[in-house]
């Protein structure tokens, strides 16, 4: 990946963060922008979103997220000039789910032995 798109990758998940905290801060309170993929062509993006609650809630408040893509999409137009704004695609991030299940896991395995205690 080129610098340009980290860069655009990095602006793009900061600016939509900072949208939904203004403007839509009651519905947004549960969402997070964990990480943003844009195409290195500029003309797509992946935006992954991390949500608090149950998975009932989540795709809830993905499909509220739907719903606003257009009008999120034209204040982002107006925040950022590149030569082609992405398209949008909200994908529901599971690495936190995964990452508390696998410390669970951990935790259950118990602490480990103390050096002497299996000899």
């Amino acid at each position: 990946m080129s610098n340009r798109t980290v860069r655009v990758n990095e602006l793009v998940q900061r600016e939509l963060s900072d949208i939904l905290r203004q403007r839509y801060q009651s519905e947004s309170v549960a969402i997070t922008i964990t990480e943003v993929r844009v195409a290195p062509d500029l003309r797509d993006a992946r935006v992954f979103v991390a949500v608090v609650g149950d998975e009932e809630t989540a795709d809830k408040k993905l499909r509220w997220l739907r719903t606003k893509a257009a009008d999120i999409r034209a204040e982002l137009s107006r925040r950022i000039i590149l030569k082609y704004l992405p398209k949008f695609e909200y994908v529901l991030d599971h690495s936190a789910i995964r990452g508390a299940r696998l410390l669970r896991m951990i935790d259950e395995l118990g602490p480990p032995a103390a050096k002497g205690e299996n000899e």
